[in-house]
């Protein structure tokens, strides 16, 4: 026989448990054949009160052992009415035994009414016998009940056999047939058992295959969902930004864009790239492969920057946007707990849901405190606002509203996105809202009293050119043209000099011709040059072996841990933005000097 494993996710435990349940019930399908046996004894019954010296203790036994099995079936019908002694196994055992013993007790009162029987004694104790055999076989599924009820029932009828001299050879014979039973329902306990096991493991597989059959069908939902949005919005998107450039490369004899067209296809890539991000994002944190770095961080200081951010789009729509930061924040210590990216992330989404959707009036944001551990940051708009059935559909992944989002751009995954990395903060994101009157979303996150909060890094309109390092020659080497193409715009909007190669193989002549400060090369190990070539390059003897490496990657962890163990000095993740590639290029020359030994101090002639 093939051993099929129970399921790993399964603890033995709980399957011995759900065997023993089984048992049990089958135990409570076998009581309804125990009536047959009685049937057939009656007929003993009824001779033996023909012989029997007593008549009156020959009737009252005959009672007390129909009560007894009716008691005994009368638990059973209890039980079944009583749902949550379907999953007490205790009890149920407890109660398994309970009627058991009362089949035994039956037993021992036949076997002592046998002893004053006269012609009736062996007869009614062979009867005893076998009543305690029937007792092993309607009780070998519950393993409990079988060691306990059998031997129980069946010492009577045998003590009372080897105390008569003259039915001591019945005794033995008796006792071999006790025995008999003992084993035979003890085998039959070992096969049921195995057929329970089988039966619980078939349920196992079948519960898995239920659940992988239902997270199939939940990922081609999620896929056509995904697939419907983003050709949607894509299209959308670079439909405009393709007319700008149409224009601007001179096709079909049009003039140059204006600032304005210039201005919407900017626009539209950036709601692009904002669908592209929070899809990718989404699909990460479902599938487990998004991170977040918790630490303390202002969270006044935070939202009051966003407000500020804000608060010239809400202006444009009309709308009055405001911050109100809880006294208590002012003159208190401590800090909320969290990723302040990731923060940032989900405020910048609430915010800009409630410029979008609000047509007139006012919106609010507010910090306070929800408890000695516990902060909240409260969106709060007077916009169309949602009702009960309209409130999870928001919060859905590739839903929206459709009363309120007629006409305006996005995927659906702002909300899920938000109450995603929320949870993983160990905050949470919730809502209230009312037709006519607005919504009120807020952020939960922990609050550590004794927190320091750490500074956050500079946004990229905060990098004025003051902030910005010294010039430096930059070598490239990235094989996606449009990523180069961006990466030599940021770095000259830095003012730094750049020079560009197609990947890492082709780096390595120019590295050891030119004096670089600088490389920044694709650490993708799944294109040529990569890991391979920044190891090439701290390798050799060239004079720039030593200079800050950093390694562009898509954001996939192993391409992050090769290139750090070939030699990078830091990892920066596509996209890329100003403020990524100067902290990356700071970062890259701070790690390089603190590599670097330094040098000895000169000691002064005697």
């Amino acid at each position: 026989m093939i051993a099929i494993p129970i399921a790993p996710d399964e603890p033995a435990p709980a399957v011995r448990d759900q065997v023993e349940m089984m048992a049990l019930d089958a135990q409570s399908s076998l009581l309804p054949y125990a009536l047959v046996f009685f049937v057939f004894s009656l007929p003993v019954f009824v001779w033996t009160a023909s012989v029997a010296q007593n008549a009156v203790w020959m009737a009252t036994l005959f009672l007390q052992f129909a009560v007894n099995w009716a008691a005994m079936y009368a638990v059973a019908g209890w039980m079944k009415r009583r749902p949550d002694l379907t999953v007490d196994l205790a009890a149920r055992t407890r109660l398994h035994v309970f009627g058991g013993l009362l089949w035994a007790a039956a037993v021992a009162q036949l076997a002592a009414f046998a002893l004053g029987a006269g012609v009736a004694r062996e007869p009614l104790l062979l009867m005893a016998v076998g009543a305690a055999a029937v007792c092993c076989f309607f009780t070998c599924a519950s393993l409990p009940c079988l060691l306990i009820v059998g031997p129980l029932a069946a010492a009577p009828p045998l003590a009372a056999l080897y105390m008569s001299p003259a039915e001591r050879m019945t005794g033995q014979a008796a006792w071999g047939a006790v025995a008999l039973s003992m084993a035979l329902s003890l085998i039959m306990n070992r096969i049921l058992r195995r057929q329970f096991v089988m039966t619980v493991e078939r349920e196992h597989l079948i519960d898995e295959r239920a659940k992988a059959l239902n997270e199939a069908e939940q990922l081609a939902r999620s896929k056509s969902d995904l697939l419907a949005t983003l050709s949607h919005e894509i299209h959308n998107g670079l439909t405009g930004v393709n007319h700008v450039l149409a224009a601007a490369a001179g096709s079909g004899g049009r003039a140059a864009p204006s600032r304005e067209q210039l201005a919407a296809a900017l626009h539209a890539s950036d709601d692009l790239l904002g669908v592209l991000n929070a899809t990718l994002d989404s699909e990460n944190a479902q599938a487990g492969r998004l991170s977040v770095d918790l630490r303390p961080f202002d969270a006044c200081h935070l939202v009051q920057t966003l407000a500020h951010q804000a608060r010239p789009a809400a202006t444009a729509r009309g709308l009055e946007l405001s911050a109100h930061i809880e006294a208590a924040f002012e003159s208190a210590e401590g800090a909320a707990i969290g990723d302040p990216a990731r923060v940032r992330q989900i405020l910048d989404n609430l915010i800009g849901n409630a410029i979008k959707y609000t047509v007139r009036g006012r919106i609010e944001l507010r910090v306070q405190r929800a408890g000695p551990d516990r902060l909240t940051i409260e969106v709060a708009d007077t916009g169309p606002g949602l009702d009960a059935q309209e409130l999870p559909v928001a919060f859905a992944p590739f839903r929206r509203v459709d009363r309120t989002s007629a006409g305006t751009p996005g995927a659906g995954l702002g909300l899920s996105l938000s109450r995603d990395l929320a949870r993983m903060m160990n905050g949470d994101v919730r809502a209230e809202s009312a037709v006519g009157l607005g919504s009120r979303f807020w952020l939960e996150l922990p609050f550590d009293p004794a927190a320091k909060a750490q500074s956050m890094p500079p946004d990229e309109d905060d990098l004025g050119d003051a902030a910005r390092p010294r010039a430096l020659r930059v070598l490239i080497a990235e094989h996606e043209a449009l990523v180069a193409a961006m990466l030599r715009s940021v770095l000259e909007q830095l003012g730094h000099r750049v020079a560009a190669a197609r990947d890492g193989r082709r780096a390595i002549d120019p590295a050891g011709l030119c004096d670089f400060d600088v490389m920044i090369i694709d650490g993708s190990v799944a294109h040529p040059g990569g890991p391979e070539t920044i190891r090439a390059i701290r390798k050799s003897s060239l004079p720039t072996a030593d200079m800050p490496i950093v390694a562009l990657i898509g954001g996939d962890g192993e391409d992050a841990e090769a290139c750090v163990s070939a030699g990078a000095d830091t990892v920066m993740r596509k996209p890329v933005t100003v403020s990524a590639v100067a902290r990356a290029l700071a970062a890259a020359s701070d790690a390089r000097q603190s590599r670097r030994p330094k040098p000895k101090r000169a000691q002064s002639a005697a």
